[in-house]
């Protein structure tokens, strides 16, 4: 840019040959060729700019900017900008931290954040002749910390929730339990779904998870001993809510066939399907089979405790659906329908 500048035709621009350039205007202008921090010169009632290399990057592709008014140059965010510049025309420096502006330097418009200082220049009179622009771009700072405020208010809503979450279940366990150990054993189990399934949403690092992902964290705890497990399906994913909701729905149901069902012998066996039909009608669409077999005759429970009521009443309303469960000499089938357009659009 010190070449740029010398070489520059300056009879053609309001500031005149360079020879006749004012004191004040060569010094700081030779003190802002010389840094390495991104600086420019706006001199006059025309506002006429010069600028130094390490600026050049904060104009983009704005071309032929040397000499022309600074007013000009930044059309699209003058509004913002002038006053700002009237007032170290008037004298008074401003520092600004942050500052988000509206800018159009690589041909579309885009939202662009700087930090920087105005510095009215004053000639040997102690008249302010223009100012010198003192600025570096901080737009990757500011999204940067958007995202980490946003990221800390996701982590403080996902708390919130799970917490709510752990506390209801952990009462309805403790009510519908028969002893102290039975209660133990079963809060363990689910609230360990539930941080399977929410490890899962955080390693996918979005709201979105594959379903056999989550149908398979949330038997983990439950399997070996032989125990046989077969899934089929396609690639589904599931939102957050969705995700718990079906975490705790697969813990439950593995619970019980280990307790009563498939799993309560050595030779039973479960197998998991699900899928999507386009051609179900508005509401219908989504299913989840989750089919015993192998295992001993199995009857609907004697009491309606806080896994029947999860299995029946809670699970289905996050899939906007409905439940059906078969008892029989064959093994115990729970299906679970809901609504395709309330699943994660891929």
């Amino acid at each position: 840019m010190s070449r740029a500048v010398a070489e520059f035709p300056w009879e053609t621009t309001p500031l005149g040959p360079m020879a006749d350039w004012p004191p004040a205007l060569k010094i700081a202008c030779g003190m802002m060729l010389n840094s390495h921090f991104p600086k420019a010169i706006a001199w006059g009632s025309d506002l006429t700019t010069i600028y130094n290399s390490a600026f050049a990057p904060i104009l983009g592709e704005k071309k032929n900017s040397l000499g022309r008014s600074f007013a000009d140059i930044w059309a699209e965010a003058w509004d913002d900008i002038e006053p700002i510049a009237t007032k170290a025309m008037n004298g008074s420096a401003t520092f600004i931290e942050d500052f988000p502006l509206v800018i159009n330097r690589h041909g579309y418009d885009e939202t662009a954040s700087f930090t920087f200082c105005y510095s009215p220049i004053y000639d040997e009179r102690g008249t302010v002749c223009g100012f010198m622009d003192t600025v570096i771009e901080t737009t990757a700072k500011v999204e940067q910390q958007k995202r980490t405020d946003f990221l800390n208010r996701e982590l403080h809503h996902r708390i919130k929730n799970m917490l709510a979450s752990v506390a209801a279940i952990a009462n309805q366990t403790v009510r519908g339990s028969i002893s102290i150990n039975d209660a133990r054993v079963s809060l363990q189990h689910r609230i360990a779904a539930l941080a399977n399934a929410h490890t899962k949403i955080l390693d996918a690092q979005s709201r979105k998870v594959d379903l056999e992902e989550i149908v398979r964290a949330a038997l983990s705890p439950h399997l070996g001993d032989g125990r046989v497990v077969t899934f089929e399906g396609p690639r589904l994913d599931l939102d957050e809510r969705q995700s718990m909701a079906l975490a705790l729905t697969v813990n439950e149901l593995t619970t019980n066939a280990v307790k009563f069902g498939a799993f309560s012998q050595g030779t039973g066996s479960v197998m998991v399907t699900w899928g999507v039909d386009p051609t179900a009608d508005e509401g219908r669409g989504f299913f989840f089979v989750w089919a015993e077999r192998g295992g001993p005759a199995v009857a609907p429970p004697s009491k309606e405790g806080f896994g029947s009521i999860l299995l029946s009443q809670i699970a289905p309303v996050d899939f906007g659906g409905e439940v059906s469960m078969e008892y029989g000499e064959g093994g115990f089938v729970y299906r679970l329908f809901g609504d395709r357009d309330k699943l994660p659009v891929h």
